[in-house]
């Protein structure tokens, strides 16, 4: 039975609402504006008229797809973050918005060469590279379908970048002015507590270590020396409590001028520390 755009997301909101959706009329709008192909602004335009059948029943599978908590950039099947449009998957942590101040943080510093471990979407590598021209860099995930992504975002948006299958830092040659990452950092006693649309539809190895949250960056600080110049750089996004563990564990290693970032919350998110051999 056709239904106007009004009739579609009132049915739509209340569906979402009693899946426990936490902001169900702004997703609903955001998902009709989907499947009727229009930007987010336009569909208030579009209301009145009844929706053509395709809409209809792309809606219908796009609040249903919500209502199984699977997260809204999954169902576009791209992430706005820093200046770009990223694609996402089910293969990949979806870019979120506190990962930005690793990009300005890695931005204040001195580097024309980059090595982003756990790459994913390729979000962190490529927004670095796009604010750098002429910068070298390499992104190394573990998951190739991951990295196959990452690969469609480079070249989406024209950015040179190379890709690596790579668990940390196994096989990766040379040295490098500034190693990223966004690495697994949820302990498994906090994974419960998680969203259903992050413990449920994102890679759990993107998320936790399956032990205290601490695991990754034991193994990042350890080989970073060996991949970084003299003077280089490493910066890491970390979780708002982990910023006294993750500067010790730098300082153990050699590291000088350890500093941390925090996000526009306030929360401690990033640890940077200068690699002086």
């Amino acid at each position: 039975m056709s239904q106007t755009g009004h009739q579609a997301l009132a049915e739509a909101v209340r569906r979402l609402a009693a899946a426990g959706v936490p902001d169900a009329a702004g997703d609903a709008l955001a998902l009709l504006g989907f499947a009727l192909g229009v930007p987010r602004h336009s569909v208030r335009g579009e209301l009145s008229q009844s929706l053509p059948a395709p809409a209809q029943t792309a809606f219908a599978a796009a609040i249903e797809a919500r209502a199984a908590r699977q997260p809204v950039s999954q169902i576009l099947g791209w992430r706005e973050f820093w200046k770009h449009r990223f694609r996402v998957t089910t293969d990949t942590l979806d870019p979120r918005p506190e990962t930005e101040t690793l990009v300005v943080a890695a931005l204040d510093l001195p580097w024309d060469s980059v090595l982003d471990l756990g790459a994913g979407t390729g979000a962190i590598l490529l927004s670095l590279l796009a604010e750098r021209p002429g910068a070298r860099g390499l992104g190394v995930d573990l998951s190739g379908a991951a990295l196959e992504v990452a690969r469609d975002n480079a070249q989406a948006l024209g950015i040179a970048a190379d890709f690596q299958c790579s668990d940390w830092f196994l096989g990766v040659e040379g040295r490098f002015g500034l190693i990223v990452s966004n690495p697994p950092y949820i302990a498994l006693d906090e994974m419960a507590a998680l969203s259903p649309e992050v413990r449920e539809w994102e890679p759990r190895a993107a998320l936790t270590d399956e032990g205290d949250g601490l695991g990754a960056y034991r193994a990042i600080v350890a080989g970073a020396g060996a991949h970084l110049l003299p003077g280089g750089w490493l910066a890491v996004e970390i979780g708002p409590t982990q910023g006294a563990a993750v500067a010790a564990l730098m300082a153990a290693a050699g590291f000088g001028e350890i500093a941390l970032r925090q996000d526009l919350d306030g929360r401690d998110r990033v640890v940077m520390g200068q690699f002086l051999p």
